[in-house]
């Protein structure tokens, strides 16, 4: 697991233009899910396998949240084709993605957002980070992680 530190705080618009920060989710469990981009094949996958495991996220007392740098219509379109059960934020100018270190080099030397997952506890330090996150099975993965931290 991760040696805990804070969370970096947000403000950020969900699909109605709401803002949600860091301190709406205070003394709950929080998945926290950077993306490249809404409807492509990898991250489709993920979002699909966090969608699956939602329930078994939930009954741990965890929230998931989704963020990318698209608009509130694209995620919209995305959560209705997936029939996604989570929040998704967007993060136009990449302020987040950056705090969070989701923003690197990519394959043949691009930049952009990086795969990335974070879990934070419910006192709002990170404790868990997936580096490079592999789509396929991501949601079981974690939920035995937030169950194994829970237990710690």
């Amino acid at each position: 697991m991760t040696t805990p530190y804070p969370a970096p705080n947000f403000s950020l618009p969900d699909t109605d233009g709401k803002a949600k920060t860091l301190a709406d989710y205070a003394g709950k469990w929080l998945v926290l899910y950077f993306y490249p981009k809404d409807d492509t094949p990898g991250c489709t996958v993920e979002a699909c396998s966090l969608r699956d495991a939602r329930d078994d996220i939930a009954a741990l007392g965890a929230e998931i949240i989704g963020i990318s740098k698209d608009d509130a219509s694209s995620h919209e379109k995305f959560k209705q084709k997936h029939s996604l059960n989570f929040t998704l934020l967007t993060d136009h100018d990449g302020k987040t993605i950056n705090d969070y270190g989701a923003w690197g080099k990519k394959m043949f030397g691009k930049e952009g957002i990086l795969r990335k997952t974070f879990i934070i506890n419910p006192d709002g330090q990170v404790v868990k980070v997936y580096g490079r996150v592999t789509p396929v099975g991501h949601g079981e993965q974690v939920v035995e992680d937030v169950k194994a931290l829970q237990k710690a």
